[in-house]
């Protein structure tokens, strides 16, 4: 393929199918275990936030304010992203997977408002960072009719992250240091981590491409997208991410607030709801990928952001906690399968010398100012509409991202990223 891909990689002549190379398969561990933290992250800020705004002091609208600081974060880290296109992605990975492990044993050391909020902060920039790393080297290294499947898994082990977090913070509160020992135990792993990536190697496409060509960006040259032709490209792109961001960042961190607020549930109760619900739509989020390379890109996304619009709504309007469970699991599977659509268009649809650059400014430093702004707006609303409402509102978001989807972006499925690039 003239891509520098292993030696082992032959496509069956009977299935049609590039099987995975050894180093391919253990680069498919490493990149998962990257993503499991990032969901371990996100989901123990929104087991804890009621326990952190308690020992804090902080009522349910500064609780949102402060969420909204920390998601800044995700914004910053297009600083970081970028520099994929400079440093390479395999010393991307390694700065990222670092800073992660020293900001979220920081962030159980704090003792205040201001300096949890910075860690938090700085655990944000290196996680969304590394999710862009791993996400650039997942499309580059695998074969185009896997693509969709590695990304999609990927990205759902994200919410196998979830679940173990949801799973353990219930037994980690009973512990003497409380909220604060879900960040010591959620930093051990990735020292085990920075230890593994250093059989990583660089990408075949970003050496052939980029470095044999001398194609390697300048690091302050902030603003080379929008002098490309795929500036509109990217900024299509990023609307589509914040419109997506909107729903998915309070769709699942305020359902405790809904919870047991709105609905009375015990914290008990609403652990159980969160780990069944995050168990059970494993399956279907796993499942996304392989969606995406059998009936394609579009009408992948007309399942996913369909159907997370409507799970959203009834997640946080229905009252049986049956139903609310349900509605839960369905949530849970729709917010990350929405990622994994956007996060297999955004790596495809742009040229390797450009590709973790276009990352950063779509998903990062565009896209994510939804992310930032989302929880601090729900935060105000619920003030006055309660949780439900103010929560069942953003479902806007993933039908407005649907239709630009279907109006401006092409089919991407089985083609290889030199095809994809050249899309229009």
């Amino acid at each position: 393929m003239g891509l520098g891909y292993d030696a082992e990689v032959t496509t069956s002549l009977t299935t049609g199918v590039t099987p995975l190379s050894a180093y391919q398969r253990r680069l498919f561990w490493f990149l998962s275990a990257a993503s499991f933290f990032e969901g371990f992250d996100y989901m123990a800020l929104a087991q804890l936030l009621p326990d952190i705004r308690q020992s804090l002091s902080l009522s349910p609208e500064y609780g949102g304010l402060l969420v909204g600081f920390i998601n800044i974060g995700m914004v910053l880290a297009y600083f970081l992203s970028r520099m994929a296109d400079v440093w390479g992605r395999r010393r991307l990975l390694a700065v990222t997977v670092a800073g992660y492990t020293i900001s979220s044993l920081l962030t159980g050391l704090t003792g205040s408002v201001a300096m949890f909020g910075l860690m938090q902060l700085l655990s944000r920039v290196f996680l969304t960072a590394e999710i862009a790393a791993a996400m650039v080297c997942a499309a580059e290294e695998y074969p185009a009719e896997r693509r969709g499947m590695v990304v999609g898994v990927i990205q759902a082990c994200s919410s196998l992250g979830a679940i173990v977090c949801a799973g353990v913070v219930p037994l980690l509160l009973q512990t003497p240091y409380g909220w604060r020992s879900v960040y010591f135990v959620g930093s051990v792993p990735l020292l085990l981590l920075a230890i593994a990536r250093r059989n990583m190697r660089e990408t075949a496409r970003y050496e052939e491409q980029v470095i044999k060509q001398g194609d390697k960006p300048r690091a302050t040259d902030l603003l080379r997208i929008l002098r490309s032709p795929y500036r509109n490209r990217m900024l299509q792109l990023a609307t589509i991410w914040g419109l997506t961001f909107f729903c998915t960042q309070s769709a699942i961190l305020f359902w405790k607030e809904f919870a047991v607020s709105d609905r009375g549930f015990t914290a008990g109760q609403v652990g159980g709801s969160l780990t069944i619900a995050a168990v059970a739509a494993m399956p279907l989020v796993f499942a996304t990928g392989k969606l995406l390379d059998i009936v394609g890109r579009r009408r992948g996304a007309v399942v996913v952001f369909l159907g997370s619009a409507i799970t959203v709504v009834l997640a946080y309007s229905l009252t049986s906690r049956v139903g609310l469970t349900l509605a839960l699991l369905l949530g849970i599977a729709g917010t990350s399968a929405m990622l994994s659509v956007l996060n297999t268009y955004t790596t495809e649809l742009f040229p390797t010398e450009l590709r973790g650059d276009a990352f950063g400014w779509a998903n990062s430093l565009l896209g994510r100012l939804a992310a930032v702004f989302s929880p601090m707006l729900v935060g105000k609303l619920a003030a006055s509409w309660g949780w439900g409402l103010a929560v069942s509102s953003t479902a806007l978001g993933p039908l407005l991202a649907l239709v630009l989807i279907l109006m401006l972006l092409p089919e991407t499925r089985g083609q290889e990223l030199e095809q994809t690039s050249q899309l229009r």
